[in-house]
């Protein structure tokens, strides 16, 4: 396995683009998330989106239960949110992407989102609070989204503590 580059930037054109759909899930797909998975590791994320490492293939990552005994990282491909609560939350959100920049964001508080596997397998998702943040940030990069173009007031900004995890 190996670490990849992170893009960065708010004009970078990899991150402003919209992401294609993974067609086939082939060895090439799978390596790529093997990657993906020793990059979010490395960089101690939350959440790691194919545009971030220069990829624009609807595949994310997420770390799932973060701090938890249950704590897993779960390759989404061709994420789709298909339904949101109409509860939001707001939450400091940072970004592997946009070093040093942490906001106030507003998200769904709960979503549920249809995915498929590394093996093809179609599944459905119901994720609350945090882990459902992670995903809606990261869906957001496959869109061509930064969370700072979700900030409604831009008026916060705080210096990131050593163990912030970044989304």
């Amino acid at each position: 396995m190996t670490k990849l580059s992170i893009q960065t930037g708010t004009d970078n054109k990899i991150l402003r683009n919209k992401s294609e759909r993974v067609g086939k899930i082939d060895k090439k797909i799978r390596k790529l998330i093997d990657n993906m998975v020793e990059t979010l590791i490395a960089e101690q994320g939350l959440g790691l989106a194919a545009p971030q490492i220069g990829e624009n293939v609807r595949i994310i990552l997420a770390r799932l239960n973060f701090d938890s005994p249950e704590e897993m990282i779960k390759p989404l491909i061709n994420p789709e949110i298909i339904l949101t609560s109409k509860e939001t939350v707001f939450a400091e959100e940072g970004c592997l992407s946009l070093p040093n920049c942490w906001k106030q964001v507003e998200r769904f508080r709960m979503i549920r989102v249809r995915f498929d596997d590394i093996k093809g397998g179609s599944h459905i998702l119901e994720l609350e609070n945090l882990d459902a943040r992670i995903i809606q940030h990261e869906v957001d990069h496959l869109n061509g989204v930064l969370f700072i173009d979700r900030v409604v007031e831009d008026n916060v900004t705080v210096e990131p503590k050593k163990h912030d995890p970044v989304i």
